[in-house]
């Protein structure tokens, strides 16, 4: 969600934010402060936001982009493995239809095969029907009683014998115009009288032409027409007019797309849901990615506005973060001790840990405890680093289970063999053979396929990356135990722009840790004196014996400071009644004024109890 801010207005606004910088210098020491607060503040929480930023993109970029790669292979998967199926089954239906349709394509151009041969039969049967039916060769004029035969044997018979007949009468008529033609011919070449006749009276016989009706008789009895030509005629005749007129061969099919398989619709949108579902995570990430990234332009607005609050809090409430012994703290002590005054340093035990020395290099209890703090603030980060670290190598693991184990061939072989044999030489056989015979089909198929390619590929983080994820982190955890050191430096800063105050809040510390110090030593004090007139317990009773009666024991069986708890060093000093058990450390021995008080005269104010509480200093984390 970046700023979409135009060049001249953010050459105003940096002009801008100079001037007011350069007048807050020029006017205000709490502007000046806080400016230069911002530096141990950006080693702070508030400069940890930018390492924070950098942890969120480290497993952003890290586990977080090979988790949504290897969730994009399982997605490519699916898709890919449903698509496969789809194929799979509609080559299985290619394959198991395909001898149907070539089938059904043969039978249809058999059909259009069928209807050429049928014409092609009434075309030939026409030239015999022609001569049958035909009146050339006789004159039917002579024979009006052929019209009443009613047998085609008889009437076949009958033209026969007409035509022959008719064709023995033209040879007779033809021969005998030509003898004539001869002898007139021969009577114009030959010009002499009587010798002519003589020459030409061989052209005078055409008498010799009536021989030929000797062949009436051959006509009449033996005519070549079969007996069964008739019947047979009217068989044939009658089943070319069937094939002419009522047979026509026509096959047609309807083809139906349909969907081979009923999962496919849902399989597709399911697909479609999930990129759509995967798509709109991905731009709900970007947008908080873009969101954080706006948060992070005003990173510097907010160390300015709580280093400021810092100096304001310090110059307001005296007791904010004053709990350091500084060194006007040790010059103000070491005055007093020159004034024989009591003094607080060494503090006691009791006293130690809610205060710091800033130039001790260890981390001290009050630091500690905001340190732990923030570390406890890193675990969730730590928990979602190995979170999402976890599910990526879980998610990978399972990928490529599936892609070294989940490989499979396919092998598919089908073959189909139809012979249909029709017998016999007739037309009608021959006819059959050549629409039936489509029937006769062969077709054979063999597939093989795998998936290798459906098979999910994902990829694992190498040891580079792991380090580059968890490194931001760790500089997180370490700044979080290194900030102690640059806090140490606001109070330093606060002092150096306002002196009078730091003085100020040095007594307010030095004044109240001597009252808190009268109180505890008057609430010790009681302690002691009421524990000194109990009567002691059995373990203790023994324990004293053991350590008189050997001494040697006595490094074991170490005791304790009466008043502040210290375990025995050879510097404590024992009190010198040889009735009296208590033992005290050098501080506390010097701060009793070289007296035991659990062996000294009871005071009726130190045996009560005291109802007061003792006052803890404050750390500003």
């Amino acid at each position: 969600m970046p700023l979409d801010i135009s060049e001249k207005l953010k050459v105003k606004l940096t002009w801008w934010l100079i001037g007011v910088t350069a007048l807050g210098w020029a006017t205000s020491p709490h502007f000046r402060c806080a400016n230069m607060l911002m530096v141990p503040k950006f080693l702070g929480k508030e400069g940890r936001l930018y390492v924070l930023s950098f942890v969120f993109a480290a497993i952003y970029n890290g586990p977080g982009a090979n988790l949504w790669y290897n969730l994009m292979e399982t997605k490519r998967s699916m898709e890919c493995v449903v698509e496969l199926q789809v194929n799979h089954t509609g080559l299985l239906w290619h394959a198991s239809t395909a001898p149907m349709r070539q089938v059904m394509e043969e039978l249809v151009k058999s059909a259009d095969t069928l209807n050429t041969e049928t014409h092609n039969i009434s075309e030939a049967f026409m030239e015999l029907n022609e001569q049958v039916v035909s009146d050339d060769g006789y004159d039917l004029k002579q024979h009006p009683e052929m019209g009443k035969e009613s047998s085609t044997q008889e009437l076949y018979e009958t033209k026969t014998k007409l035509r022959c007949e008719t064709v023995i009468q033209r040879g007779l008529l033809r021969c005998t115009t030509h003898f004539q033609k001869m002898y007139k011919k021969c009577m114009r070449r030959v010009k002499l009288p009587l010798f002519n006749h003589l020459v030409c009276l061989p052209m005078q016989f055409g008498f010799f032409c009536h021989m030929v009706k000797f062949m009436s008789h051959w006509c009449k009895e033996k005519i070549p027409v079969d007996g069964n030509f008739g019947h047979m005629y009217d068989r044939v005749n009658g089943s070319v007019n069937s094939l002419s007129q009522e047979f026509s061969a026509s096959i047609a099919y309807k083809e139906e797309h349909q969907e081979m398989l009923v999962g496919t619709e849902v399989a597709a949108q399911m697909r479609e849901d999930l990129t759509s579902q995967l798509r709109q995570e991905g731009a709900r990430l970007g947008l908080a990615v873009s969101f954080f990234r706006l948060l992070l332009s005003f990173t510097f607005l907010f160390v300015f506005i709580s280093a400021f609050n810092y100096t304001n809090q310090y110059c307001r409430k005296i007791g904010f973060d004053n709990c350091y012994i500084t060194t006007y703290f040790r010059q103000i002590d070491a005055r007093r001790r020159e004034q024989n005054k009591q003094t607080l340093l060494p503090l006691l035990k009791e006293e130690v840990p809610s205060f710091v020395f800033p130039c001790k290099l260890a981390v001290q209890r009050p630091e500690r405890r905001h340190m732990v703090m923030e570390l406890l603030r890193c675990i969730p980060l730590l928990l979602f680093l190995l979170f999402v670290c976890g599910l990526d190598h879980f998610i990978f693991t399972v990928l490529s289970v599936i892609q070294h184990h989940s490989f499979i061939e396919y092998s598919y072989q089908a073959s189909h063999h139809l012979s249909v044999n029709v017998m016999g030489t007739s037309l009608m056989a021959e006819l059959l053979r050549g629409t039936i015979g489509a029937l006769n089909t062969s077709f054979e198929s063999e597939m093989e396929t795998s998936n290798l390619v459906c098979l999910p590929r994902p990829t694992e983080m190498t040891r580079q990356q792991y380090l580059s994820t968890c490194l931001p982190l760790g500089l997180l955890a370490l700044l979080c135990v290194a900030q102690v050191y640059p806090f140490r430096l606001r109070r330093a800063i606060a002092a150096f722009y306002f002196p009078k105050r730091e003085k100020a809040r040095v007594l307010f510390l030095y004044n109240k840790l001597l009252r808190q110090r009268k109180h505890f030593l008057h609430l010790q004090r009681g302690r002691v004196a009421r524990q000194a007139r109990l009567p002691p317990e059995l373990g203790t009773v023994l324990l004293r014996w053991c350590r008189r009666r050997w001494p040697w024991l006595r490094r074991c069986l170490r005791q304790k400071c009466t008043l502040c708890g210290t375990p025995e060093t050879p510097q404590h000093q024992p009190c010198p009644n040889p009735d009296c058990f208590a033992l005290y450390c050098e501080s506390c021995w010097r701060l009793m004024g070289v007296t035991c008080i659990a062996c000294g005269p009871a005071d009726p104010d130190l045996v009560q109890e005291s109802s007061e509480d003792e006052e803890e200093q404050g750390y500003a984390g």
